[in-house]
């Protein structure tokens, strides 16, 4: 999980300051030596630790904040603030060519991503309705050029390639020349990286970036090197003036060093965040957003988006209908667990929810694709009757599906007893919704007794 270990330790600070009614500047000196120490822990440059940290301390010992009724949330407020300007204050979004096509420099070290999140780029522009076009100026990696195709074709974008053998600022021209006469209104460049940065490395970037004179120059940077990545950021940008920084693999860096440094150290915004394997797991980086999410107040406001984008509108209103009426079937489970698959890592959403990290058994809670696999393999060998009609699945029928599934009669019972226990669950929550629906208070008692210990996803 992305800034896990920074956010336990930060959430566990301020979750001490809103205890207390009152605050000294002793209690705030204490609170501030915590974070300081989390920050570095978590890799943050050390600079832009002391400048923080100073920054948070002028305004949170002011008589405004330690006369205040609620001191500790106002603390929480000045930190959550701090954040939000430390990680560039507000989205910088990606430039747009006044007259198409736009041109996106993709820049970087060998192995942090970079021809995949050149992919990614252009997914997320196709969602966007835009007509990317990428090129393969990487002649130096074995397979390069090859895996750009690759990724193309799985997402249906042109890929323009001139072979390996051709000079790849001469590539990069054509490239441009063939986006204008088809009327690809992005052209994103996939150029070589090095296992460090060297002089070849950089002569070569700034012959493509005279000739080409791009709208954007991408930095992809490895977020779980933490200050190395800040240090590649800096050196890349003394050099070639970069626009913009996107940090790959940040659903796996849990300290977050790179992300709270990079824009102080470097002065350029986080523009996009890797957050995933898929080639629609990017997403445009939110100052506040993620800050908001550091601190344990969730991120609404993505995933409503991530559901607007991903959910079928028709769909949904179906199944609420369904879910309302009991009438949910295991072909409907199916289908939900498709549409959840497209939201991504059910952890990863989790987070999103303001103090779901905090509640019993979930901050732990992962949900990988073998799970998922396993359930939806026991569904698919049942009959279409056993998927619409469950209490028809006797011994006999359990035997069956779990030999045709290649799972155990154990899987299956599982699996059955906690769709019925769902089924229960949404037939007593249809009937209290709002305090006057019937039942309302005891339908309630209900669902905190039978399943106030939270209901396991199968094979956890």
């Amino acid at each position: 999980m992305a800034f896990e270990g920074l956010a336990s330790r930060l959430q566990n600070v301020f979750g001490k300051l809103r205890g207390k009614g009152k605050l000294t500047e002793d209690d705030v000196n204490e609170a501030l030596r915590e974070v300081r120490l989390a920050l570095l822990e978590a890799d943050v440059n050390f600079k832009v630790v002391k400048d923080f940290i100073a920054k948070i301390k002028e305004r949170a010992i002011g008589q405004e904040v330690l006369k205040s009724f609620t001191p500790g949330m106002v603390v929480v407020d000045i930190v959550n603030k701090e954040l939000t300007e430390l990680m560039g204050g507000t989205q910088s979004k990606l430039a747009k060519a006044n007259r198409p096509p736009t041109v996106v420099l993709m820049v970087g070290l060998q192995g942090a991503g970079k021809t995949t999140l050149t992919a990614k780029l252009a997914k997320l522009l196709q969602k966007q309705n835009h007509r990317p076009l990428l090129v393969a100026c990487d002649i130096y990696r074995p397979a390069a050029i090859k895996q750009l195709e690759v990724l193309g074709e799985q997402i249906k974008a042109p890929v323009f390639t001139m072979g390996d053998q051709v000079n790849p600022v001469e590539i990069a021209k054509a490239g441009l020349q063939h986006a204008k006469d088809n009327g690809n209104d992005y052209v994103l460049v996939d150029t070589a990286g090095r296992l460090h940065i060297d002089e070849q490395l950089m002569d070569e970037l700034k012959q493509i970036n005279e000739t080409l004179n791009p709208h954007e120059i991408l930095l992809v940077v490895d977020a779980m090197t933490g200050q190395e990545a800040v240090n590649v950021a800096d050196s890349f940008h003394k050099q070639l003036t970069i626009t913009g920084v996107v940090l790959t693999k940040l659903d796996n860096d849990t300290r977050g060093g790179a992300a709270l440094s990079v824009r102080a150290v470097t002065g350029c915004p986080i523009k996009f965040v890797g957050v995933g394997e898929k080639t629609d797991a990017l997403e445009p980086f939110y100052p506040d957003r993620m800050a908001s999410r550091i601190l344990g107040m969730g991120d609404m406001l993505s995933l409503i988006e991530k559901a607007q984008s991903n959910i079928d509108a028709d769909k949904a209103k179906e199944m609420e209908r369904k879910m309302r009426n009991a009438e949910f079937t295991f072909e409907d489970f199916l289908d939900q667990m498709e549409q959840m698959k497209k939201l991504g890592p059910l952890d990863q959403l989790l987070e999103m929810i303001p103090g779901m990290n905090k509640m019993k058994g979930m901050g732990d809670l992962k949900v990988d694709d073998k799970q998922m696999g396993r359930v939806s393999a026991i569904i698919h060998s049942m009959t279409t009757e056993e998927k619409r009609k469950p209490e028809i699945i006797n011994l006999k029928r359990r035997n069956r599906i779990a030999a045709g599934s290649g799972t155990t009669l154990q899987d299956v019972n599982r699996l059955i007893k906690q769709f019925e226990d769902m089924r229960k669950m949404m037939k007593q929550f249809s009937g209290m919704m709002g305090p006057g629906g019937p039942g309302g208070s005891k339908a309630m008692k209900g669902l905190k007794s039978k399943f106030g210990k939270g209901m396991k996803f199968p094979f956890r």
